[in-house]
This record gives structure tokens, C-alpha cells and sequence, in this order.
């Protein structure tokens, strides 16, 4: 089946080409760009915005054009925090259609998919081009053996993990804060500039989201002193960090739940949602070991992330973090009627900036995080939705594959039309600014390892050259960069074959360098937009662009049809990036794609060329 081409089709997004201030701020005048085609049939645009709950339609006139595309203009003030607008074109049969976040439609829309540009602070600079390496602290590097808690099953470095049963959550390995710290170079190496650290706080299970106290760095990862030394060595390589938080619940041998417990009179049992005090009480997913908070309690509010005394912003600064991922942040201070998620996030949000005006604040999420994304609050969310599993639903082997733990059936095989008409929809469905902050991901702490889903190293490839060239941040999970293997994600969890490397995959640690290299050294990769050219089951080609450069890029999970792409769209010459082949226009002055796969392939290209 032949693609479905769209280099004719106009084209906007949110990135700096198309958007003349992409951080303004209220008040501000704003002027948007609609690039059109010739070949569309488009000969004009009217913009339509929403402004206090009005829509109005705004004359466009042309801004530059040439022989084969015009660009149209249209300004407007953000009186609004947050403004939504579309484009109104002639040239279809019916002389109406309209352009949204996720592509022309000739019947009216709603206002579900439109452009978005919002007048609350941006995040930090940094994040624009950040890649991030997620390490599981207790299976990374050790650096000193120290003797298990008494909650513990200790193991060897080079045990199996237990990935199901009872005795997953308490093997204890080791890993700690100085081995992580001794380990910079290889991290560096793959183009990440920001380690995440799941949870250091002391807790009875390896993955500490059950934490006892956030009052200190688990001793068993080197204390307190051990993250300043981590945190400072990144810091002189201009590297970041960024720390894990439940702000939705704690373990349940908190010291403040095991006063809430002991004392239903003190102040801590407000913190805590109890419906018969004191042993039924509202937990995550019903596991009694996690106690949900309150978050209606002021105090709990105060103490855990509101002022410059509470945990959030203690631990950030220039000895500690960079910024949070807020563990299920979707769930947190929701439960029945009371929806205070909103007021979290927003307050978070002013916490960190006023503690570290730099700091980033991410947010797990595993669906459709829109709703949470449309005002202030968290600058991103970890992208399950719009990108991993779309990702996964392609690549995929067609035999069933489950996804475990989670409330989730068998991941579906879908053609390149449907994943991509996913990755639009949810793109569309947020402002820019938090799909360009979206956390993209081909695997994590919580999922099998890609390796092990996809199995053909080709599409392993395939996978990460999509990770480091959409729109996101992209984060590398600490060991896929070796080709770890992991059927679930306790599976996953395996100490990294530091002392072994002859259990690496050599061939799949040089390509992630150069993929990501690759990224860190090109504007579009990381600042640009995003414009599909081309869709089809098999294979799909996208552009990324800034006002300095063009990459091209091509993926496929098989053999396809050839895509045959305009020089006029693309140029004539197209220089390979990371190992690709240069590709050169034919005599007919068409660019023809390789038709073989699995592949994945990019070129830097010059489209006046």
C-alpha cells in the first residue's frame, strides 16, 4: 500500500518558525505563520481564535513566498493565559476546510485539537535540549559493600533477578550514589547531559517508592553526603540531576504515618485518608503499604512541597537536583469528589521556581494527560501515551505481547497510519511548549525491556532513532543502551554487567551514541518542529525544522514501497547523519527514499538546494 503523502498540505506548529514568540507573556502580541503550498490548491487563510470564550476570525495577509509555497501571517494578543486558534482555508471541492494540531479537515472541528500557545512561565532553557539517563539506584554500580537492612534478601552483583513473586521488591544488590558517580563517563558518552534517579529516600523495598522519611538520602545509597558528591560531580561536567517524589502517597513505615497510626489526635493524621482509624485507610491500588495523602491538610501541604521549608524545595539547589518527576502524578490529590491535582502541580510549580528559578518539574502519566497539561503546572509529562506505546504498537512482533504490572491488556500490532494518527492526536491536544517537554521513552523502570519486546536489533534501531529525533525530551534507560533484557519491568531491573562485557551489545551502545550525539549537535533535532511528509503501514518520513537547518528523517519496520519525495521539499542533496548514506535527487528531480527494513535513517537537508 503506497503512503499517504502530505508534503502538499500547509503546514504550522508551535516551534519558533511558525510562532513569533513562543514564550510570551500576557499582553504580549503574538504573530502566527501558515506555510502553504502551491500545490494545495490554498490561495487563502482566515485565523480563528478564541478570546474570553469568543471565537473570532482574523484577516491573514503574505508574509515571503516563491515559486512553490507562500507563507501567510496573522497577529493577535495573548489576553488569555492560555489561547487556542486554527486555520480557516479555501481549497477544497467544497471551497472550506479547516487546519488543526492534527491536520486538515473539511467538516467543522472541535476545539479539542486546536493550536495552543500559553503565557505561563516556560520551562527552563536547559530542558529544550536535555536527554536524560534513568538509573535504578540499587542495580546501576556499587562502589563499597555495605550489609542488607533486615527487610532485605542481599544478593550478589551477578544473581538473577526475581522478576515475579513475593521476594521481588526486597533483593537487594547494592548499587549506590558514588558507584552512579564513578560512572559519568559512560553516561556522558551517550550524549545525556541529566541523570534521573528514581527514589533515594529510605524505605523496606528496593525501589524505595515506599519511602520511610524524606528527611534524609537513604544511608544505604551513601547518605546525604553521597548525593552532594553525585550532584556536584554532574554539575562540573554541566550536567544535571533530577530527583523522583511521591507526593501521592508514602510507605507505610513513614514516621509520619507511624504517628498518624499511634496518635489519631495528632496532626499527622490528617495527612492520611483514613476511614476507620487506624487500620482502613485509602492506599495505592488497594496495597495497604502505600497510604494515600490528604492533600486538603495545609500542613501536609507545607511540610511536603508549599515554601521554602518543605522537601520539594530542600533538595534542590546546587548540592542536590535540578528538578522532580512526580511519581503518578495523574492520581495525586485526587480520590472520589475532591480533585485538588490542579492545585498540587501549580503549587509545586511555584515551590521549585522560587527555590531554583531553573528548576524542572515532571510528572508521571500514563494516558491522556491533556486535561492536566492545558494550564499551569507541570512542564511535561512522562509520554506512555503519545509516543511509547504508539512506538511499541508498530515495532511490535504481531504475537500478543502483555504489559505488565498495570491495568492494561495485550499490546496490539497496528499499521504506521494508526500509530502516527496517535502521535498526532495527542500532540494536538496539549499546548507545543508541553509536547516539545513531553518525557519520550522506549522503555523505563516499570516496563520490560525494549530489547526483549522487539527482538530484532533492527528494530531496536528503529526505536531509538525515533526517541532521539521527535519532538520531547528523550530518556535513555540505564542499560538498553547494552541491550539488557528484561521480560516485565522487575525483569528489567538487572544490575548492569559492569565487570562483563562480554554480555554487551556492543554494535547497540555505538549506535545510541551516535544517534544521540548526533541529536546534541543539530538545532532541529532538538529545538525544531515537526512536519510529516510522508505515512504508510510499513514505513513513514517526517521533517524536523528550524530557521537554520533540516533533518529529514525516515523510519520503516519492514520492506515498502518506495517514498518518492519532490527535490522542491527536500533539495537535491541529502548528507547521511549518524552512519546513513547520503541520498542525491534523480534526474526527474524526485528523491527516492531506501525501501528496504527495518531501517531508520536521517539526512541533513538544504530544501533551496
Amino acid at each position: 500500500m503506497s503512503a499517504m503523502q502530505l508534503w502538499d498540505q500547509p503546514h504550522h506548529d508551535g516551534s519558533a518558525m511558525y510562532v513569533s514568540n513562543p514564550t510570551p507573556e500576557l499582553g504580549d502580541a503574538v504573530t502566527v505563520f501558515l506555510r502553504v503550498p502551491r500545490a494545495s490548491g490554498v490561495t487563502k487563510a482566515l485565523l480563528r481564535v478564541c478570546i474570553d470564550g469568543e471565537q473570532a476570525l482574523l484577516e491573514t495577509s503574505i508574509d515571503r513566498q516563491n515559486a512553490d509555497e507562500f507563507w501567510l501571517k496573522a497577529g493577535f494578543l495573548l489576553e488569555n493565559p492560555v489561547v487556542n486558534y486554527r486555520w480557516l482555508l479555501d481549497g477544497s471541492p467544497s471551497g472550506y476546510q479547516w487546519f488543526n494540531g492534527t491536520g486538515l479537515h473539511t467538516r467543522d472541528v472541535t476545539d479539542a485539537c486546536d493550536f495552543r500557545i500559553t503565557a505561563y512561565s516556560p520551562p527552563p532553557a536547559w530542558a529544550n535540549s536535555a536527554v536524560l539517563y534513568q538509573i535504578f539506584p540499587d542495580r546501576f554500580a556499587k562502589s563499597v559493600d555495605r550489609p542488607a537492612p533486615d527487610w532485605a534478601i542481599p544478593e550478589d552483583w551477578e544473581n538473577k533477578v526475581i522478576g515475579r513473586g513475593p521476594e521481588t521488591p526486597y533483593q537487594y544488590f547494592g548499587g549506590d550514589l558514588d558507584g552512579i558517580t564513578t560512572r559519568l563517563e559512560h553516561i556522558a558518552s551517550l550524549g545525556a547531559d541529566t541523570v534521573y534517579l528514581t527514589p533515594i529516600f529510605p524505605a523496606r523495598s528496593n525501589h524505595r517508592y515506599d519511602a520511610s522519611s524524606f528527611d534524609q538520602v537513604d544511608p544505604l545509597l551513601g547518605g546525604d553526603a553521597a548525593l552532594r558528591r553525585l550532584s556536584g560531580a554532574l554539575h562540573d561536567r554541566g550536567m544535571r540531576l533530577l530527583g523522583d517524589l511521591t507526593t501521592n502517597h508514602c510507605g507505610d513505615a513513614h514516621e509520619w504515618f507511624r504517628t498518624a497510626v499511634e496518635d489519631p489526635q495528632s496532626v499527622e493524621a490528617g495527612f492520611f485518608l483514613f476511614t476507620d482509624h487506624p487500620d482502613e485507610y485509602v492506599c495505592w491500588f488497594g496495597h495497604k503499604s502505600l497510604p494515600k495523602f490528604n492533600h486538603s491538610d495545609p500542613e501536609l501541604r507545607r511540610r511536603l512541597y508549599e515554601g521554602k521549608d518543605s522537601v520539594v524545595a530542600r533538595w534542590l539547589g546546587p548540592h542536590g537536583f535540578d528538578g522532580w518527576r512526580i511519581d503518578v502524578a495523574n492520581m495525586t490529590g485526587r480520590h472520589g469528589t475532591t480533585d485538588l491535582n490542579h492545585m498540587v502541580s501549580t503549587t509545586l510549580r511555584r515551590t521549585m521556581a522560587e527555590a531554583d528559578p531553573e528548576a524542572l518539574l515532571l510528572a508521571e502519566h500514563n494516558h491522556d494527560a491533556s486535561q492536566d497539561l492545558q494550564v499551569d503546572g507541570w512542564h511535561g509529562v512522562m509520554n506512555y501515551a503519545g509516543f511509547t506505546r504508539p512506538v511499541w504498537q508498530w515495532l511490535k512482533p504481531p504475537a500478543a505481547v502483555p504489559l505488565e504490572p498495570g491495568p492494561f491488556v495485550s499490546i496490539p500490532r497496528l499499521s504506521g497510519k494508526d500509530v502516527v494518527g496517535s502521535m498526532r492526536d495527542f500532540a494536538a491536544a496539549v499546548p507545543w511548549r508541553a509536547a516539545a517537554h513531553a518525557l519520550n521513552l522506549v522503555g523505563s523502570h516499570d516496563t520490560f525491556r525494549v530489547s526483549t519486546l522487539l527482538g530484532d536489533p533492527r528494530l531496536v534501531t528503529v526505536a531509538f532513532g525515533l526517541l532521539a529525533t521527535m519532538p520531547g525530551i528523550p530518556m535513555l534507560w540505564a542499560g538498553d543502551e547494552i541491550g539488557q533484557e528484561g521480560v516485565n519491568g522487575e525483569d528489567g531491573r538487572r544490575p548492569f554487567p559492569w565487570d562483563n562485557p562480554d554480555e554487551w551489545d556492543h554494535e547497540r551502545l555505538a549506535t545510541t551514541r551516535a544517534l544521540f550525539q548526533t541529536r546534541n549537535q543539530s538545532e532541529a533535532l532538538r529545538q525544531g518542529g515537526l512536519r510529516w511528509l510522508a505515512i504508510g503501514d510499513d514505513a513513514f518520513a517526517f521533517l524536523r525544522e528550524s530557521a537554520n537547518e533540516t533533518v529529514l528523517i525516515h523510519a520503516s519496520r519492514a520492506d515498502h514501497a518506495a517514498i518518492r519525495i519532490p527535490a522542491r521539499v527536500v533539495g537535491t542533496r541529502l548528507r547521511g547523519l549518524a552512519g546513513t548514506p547520503d541520498v542525491h535527487a534523480e534526474a526527474s528531480g524526485v528523491v527516492t527514499l531506501p525501501s528496504a527494513g527495518p531501517a531508520f535513517a536521517m539526512w541533513s537537508c538544504d530544501p533551496s538546494a
